[in-house]
């Protein structure tokens, strides 16, 4: 069975960072995309950035030129590093990978989710 589960997540001052970790378990062949959303109370999901295969990114214009998404296939972990953070970056950011595993292949799996408070 394919797991994500996220860490990193806590609690900072508007300003400082915070880096993030995806880690991805299981009967792995391949990984597709691996993602960063994150959802407010009360808000829609959101997604903040992407990173595919090949190493292309996307980000949500809210978090372009703080955040920075990575991933290490090695490891099958995926990574944002949060940087100038603001007290509207507060939210449960999950992680999402596509991922061709024992059914051989691609499914959505999602994290649990790893709360990040920004304080002003």
């Amino acid at each position: 069975q394919v797991q994500l589960v996220e860490s990193g997540g806590g609690l900072v001052q508007a300003g400082g960072s915070l880096r993030l970790s995806c880690k991805v378990s299981g009967r792995i062949f391949s990984i597709n995309v691996m993602s960063w959303y994150r959802q407010a109370p009360g808000n829609q999901r959101d997604l903040v950035a992407t990173i595919t295969n090949t190493g292309r990114t996307t980000y949500a214009d809210s978090v372009k030129g703080r955040f920075t998404i990575s991933r290490d296939d090695a490891k099958n972990t995926v990574y944002l590093q949060m940087n100038s953070l603001k007290p509207e970056d507060t939210a449960v950011y999950l992680c999402y990978s596509s991922v061709n595993g024992p059914s051989g292949y691609y499914q959505d799996y999602w994290g649990q989710g790893t709360q990040v408070t920004v304080s002003s």
